[in-house]
Parts: C-alpha cells; structure tokens; sequence
C-alpha cells in the first residue's frame, strides 16, 4: 500500500538548510496498522504529509495506494482517507451537510453519498445528531464525525493523525472501538501517529520510531520492547544482602537490594522477566532465602523510545 525509497524533505530557514526528513525507506502491507512515533519536531508530521501528497519530496520516490505521490497526486488523494489533529467538520454546518458535502467533493452520485452517509451515521453512532451542527457536538462526537467523513470515499488507506488527542480516556477508548470496527468492515490498511504510547503497543502491528528525520527502528511492540528495554523484577526478601546476591544467577541483570520493613527489597532489570522470576524465586529459597512477594513490571514502549532518543514520549506529550 505504500513503498518509500529515499524520501527527504529539506527546508531552508534564513541562509541554512533544515533536513527534515533524511532519505526515509518504508514500507506498509496491504491491511496492516502501523503506528508513526517520534518527539516534537522528529520529522513523521513532515513524512505523513509527503505521503499523503500534500507536500513535495525534495529527493526520493513514494508510491500510495499504486501512485506516485508527485506524478499522480489526485489519484493519491482520491484513495485514501485522513484525519488530522483539529476537526474537520466546519462548527456551523450541520452534521448530514457536512457527510453529503464530502461525498459530493469526491465526485459520488447523490443516491451514493446519502446512503454512505447514513450508514457511517448508524455504524459509528451519530444517530439522532444528523441535524445538530459541529459545534453542538461533544468531543468524541466530533472525532466519531471525523472518521465518517474520511470514510465517506470507502478508502483503502486511512490515515490518522493524532485521533484521540484531547479525549477523556472513555472517548478515546470508545473511539478506538469505531475505528477497529471500520477497519474489520472496510479491509483498510491503516496509519497512525499518536503520542499515546498504550494505542500504539495495543492497535499497531508494527512501530516505525522516527528521530532526526530517519527512521530508528522498525518492528512489532513485543520486538521491540524485548530488543530495546528490560522487565523490571521486584522481590520482597527475608535474608541477608549476601546470601541475596550471590543466589541470584549472574545473567539475570544487575540487582539492587535496599532495606525494606525489616527485609530486603531486590530489583532486578532484564530481559523476560516473566520467564525469569520463578527461577530466581527458587534460586533464593535455595539459598534460604525467603521471596514474600514478587511482581514483574513490563517493558513499555515508552521505556523502548526514551532508550532509543534519550527522551520520553509521554514527557513530550504534556510538554
């Protein structure tokens, strides 16, 4: 569904030349959801745009949907779906309008558009506000009304800029819902950018990690969170910090051991904690150490971007 090669976007700013993006490979399969991520200013706004044909390459090739963004820019457009970060309905317009309105500047026959626009209506819950305008509606209400209107083409790919940005945490799941549903019914291959991290590790099938207008990693959530962080065991221990130490398998990763109530809390970051923590439960006992509790924290993908770039997604994001 798309294939870039080489795509690079420079701008100048006064007398120097800014790269934006650095000569970005990519490719998305035919119905995947691969999510974008990258701090402020990282170059995936300035990709999404190339891809989406709203601005030039400076060098490289990209093909979308089976067109070059630059020789067939329409045919791009005609195919494709996109939601960006502010609304797209106008606040004084009508909801059933603003449907038909799309449907109409993709060229569709009125009986076409109307009932594309009744059945988004139903499917993502918007019964009852065809007549209410824009502005009348809640914040999920609008982002529900932001999907159908970049489904009303029946796009192949759709892509998401920021959806959820702005909702409580029961819109943004409700949300989430609508578009999975579009995606089953629709067959579509989907991109998204989000700075919240949990839709990425959840939604995407694959991650691509932008910094510096190049991309630095490129695979899915559980890859890269076992290639580029590590679990973090937590054990509650009854015995001496000695014993502790020298039980625990040197493989497992560095350990920290501080009083704790009497006893001794460990912590220990490594890879498959999980799969770990029984084996270090039982060399403890062994030693005559007795583990009173035991938790595993997951590597998130917020641990795997703030190892990447140095910098937290989620700090960027209330930032």
């Amino acid at each position: 569904m798309i294939r870039a090669r080489g795509l690079t976007r420079t701008f100048k700013r006064g007398k120097d030349v800014v790269e934006a993006v650095k000569g970005i490979d990519v490719d998305v399969a035919e119905g995947e959801l691969v999510a974008f991520l990258g701090p402020n200013g990282a170059g995936k706004s300035t990709t999404l745009r190339m891809l989406t044909s709203l601005l030039s390459p400076t060098a490289g090739s990209a093909q979308v949907a089976g067109y070059d963004v630059v020789a067939h820019p329409a045919q791009v457009r005609a195919r494709l779906g996109f939601i960006g970060q502010g609304n797209g309905g106008g606040f004084s317009y009508k909801v059933r309008d603003e449907l038909h309105n799309q449907g109409r500047f993709y060229g569709l026959a009125p009986d076409v558009y109307k009932r594309r626009a009744a059945d988004l209506v139903d499917a993502l819950e918007l019964t009852g506000l065809e007549k209410r305008s824009v502005q009348s509606l809640s914040g999920g209400q609008r982002r529900r009304l932001d999907v159908a209107l970049g489904l009303m083409n029946h796009p192949p790919l759709l892509f998401l800029d920021e959806p959820t940005t702005g909702l409580d945490p029961h819109s943004r799941a409700n949300l989430w819902e609508h578009i999975a549903a579009m995606r089953e019914r629709y067959g579509m291959t989907v991109v998204l950018t989000t700075h919240y991290l949990d839709e990425a590790d959840s939604m995407a099938e694959r991650v691509v990690v932008i910094d510096h207008g190049e991309i630095i990693a490129d695979a899915a959530p559980d890859v890269l969170k076992r290639e580029y962080a590590d679990d973090v065991l937590t054990l509650d221990v009854a015995g001496d910090e000695a014993t502790v130490r020298g039980a625990l398998p040197p493989d497992l990763g560095e350990v920290a051991v501080t009083p704790r109530d009497g006893g001794l809390r460990v912590r220990v970051a490594t890879a498959r904690g999980a799969d770990r923590l029984p084996g270090a439960i039982e060399a403890l006992r062994l030693a005559g150490a007795t583990t009173t509790s035991a938790s595993v924290k997951q590597a998130s993908l917020d641990d795997v971007f703030l190892n990447l770039t140095g910098r937290s997604l989620r700090e960027e994001a209330a930032a």
